[in-house]
């Protein structure tokens, strides 16, 4: 997608949109009824909004590709995921409000737990409290590497941010994070010749982070990946001329709305305490940003049920989203996350469009078969849903003559 077009073509307006991502949301079928996590939940107010509105399922990045909540989302907001490439730590210091300098290298930790051969047996070490990681965190402030400055803040639960600051320092390196359990971290190899002095001191980071966390059980080691500086990409409002809001508030999800220039709102976890603070700033935005975590975390843990759960949760706090009466709202997922895999998948994700200017398709339930046969189509790119959004709000310019 072509932002610059998008910018030349894109026309002041008064109308809302409202791009609601319940993060991992497409799925496979489950055992008991042949049915996927969407397919099963009883969603009245969403089969309602797709049986008014346009649907489809869209690739996040490309055909057979599994993507990164990052990537995924960068691709929900219009900016190709495979031009703006950026690293998750980058987003993870945005994300907690951390005052990044250009020259600074971030990286996501995942504090783990890794066995007397230095495998790793859970990479989110049990998911530990976030109370738990800021006293690891503290342990870990006290590393010195000479050549650079170290800084180490907690996120949340296992998550927490490495920076390293000096001159000469670059991101282009090898993730420490097998993915998988039953193997060691890996090394941070550098991937270019201008990198291997930031891979010698993130190498000496960890050797470090080792010998003080190795009487921590079940937080005993630590993984990072992400490896990032901060980019200069054009900022969401001077492509879409919409001032942007984001109803988030797990960091990443911040971390990607600040990287191009929307404002974190104050949120509380819930979806209707999100509603609630969209509505007290409802006159200030055009586009608002709403995510949901769990729909991915649960299927992330095989937990079909609690995924459909989930759902229907999302369905049931929809009339208060309503209630704003948003002329464009989009429902989707930033990439499917199937219980039955427990992981990313690269399945295409489900989408419904619904505004007064739509032209109704056949789907009259919103899953991942019906969306199948929807007006948007059955694979199409994720990049192309912003245009979309922004011609139903009737912003967008004729081009040409």
């Amino acid at each position: 997608m072509d932002l610059k077009l998008i910018q030349q073509l894109k026309r002041p307006g008064k109308t809302k949109i409202v791009m609601c991502v319940m993060d991992g949301l497409g799925g496979l079928p489950g055992p008991h009824n042949g049915k996927t996590e969407l397919e099963t939940a009883k969603t009245p107010n969403l089969d309602r909004l797709a049986a008014e509105g346009i649907c489809g399922l869209h690739e996040p990045i490309r055909a057979g590709i599994t993507s990164g909540s990052g990537p995924g989302h960068l691709a929900l907001f219009g900016y190709d995921p495979i031009a703006y490439q950026i690293g998750r730590g980058v987003l993870s210091a945005l994300g907690i409000g951390f005052a990044l300098e250009r020259n600074d290298v971030a990286a996501r930790g995942n504090f783990c737990t890794v066995d007397k051969e230095g495998k790793v047996t859970d990479r989110r070490a049990g998911r530990i409290e976030t109370t738990r990681n800021e006293q690891l965190c503290d342990l870990l402030r006290a590393i010195e590497v000479p050549g650079a400055k170290v800084f180490v803040q907690t996120v949340k639960e296992h998550r927490f941010l490495l920076v390293l600051r000096g001159e000469g320092l670059e991101g282009d390196l090898q993730d420490t994070d097998p993915q998988e359990t039953g193997r060691e971290p890996l090394r941070p190899e550098a991937r270019s010749e201008g990198a291997g002095r930031t891979a010698h001191l993130i190498t000496q980071f960890l050797e470090k982070a080792k010998d003080r966390l190795a009487e921590q059980h079940p937080a005993n080691m630590v993984l990072l990946r992400g490896f990032a500086k901060l980019p200069d990409w054009p900022a969401f409002e001077d492509v879409y001329g919409l001032r942007a809001a984001a109803a988030a508030d797990y960091p990443m999800y911040r971390g990607v709305a600040r990287l191009l220039g929307m404002e974190a709102l104050q949120v509380g976890s819930g979806l209707r305490d999100k509603i609630a603070s969209l509505k007290k700033r409802w006159d200030d935005f055009d586009f608002f940003f709403v995510h949901v975590k769990h729909t991915d975390s649960s299927a992330e843990d095989g937990d079909f049920d609690r995924k459909v759960a989930e759902i229907e949760n999302v369905d049931a706090c929809l009339p208060d989203l309503l209630d704003l009466n948003p002329d464009v709202i989009l429902v989707t997922g930033d990439h499917s996350t199937p219980a039955a895999l427990k992981s990313h998948s690269w399945h295409p994700v489900p989408v419904l469009l619904h505004a007064t200017t739509c032209r109704p398709d056949t789907v009259r339930a919103f899953g991942e078969r019906p969306c199948s046969a929807g007006g948007l189509g059955a694979r199409f790119p994720a990049c192309d849903l912003m245009p979309l959004a922004l011609a139903h709000a009737e912003r967008m310019s004729k081009f040409g003559a």
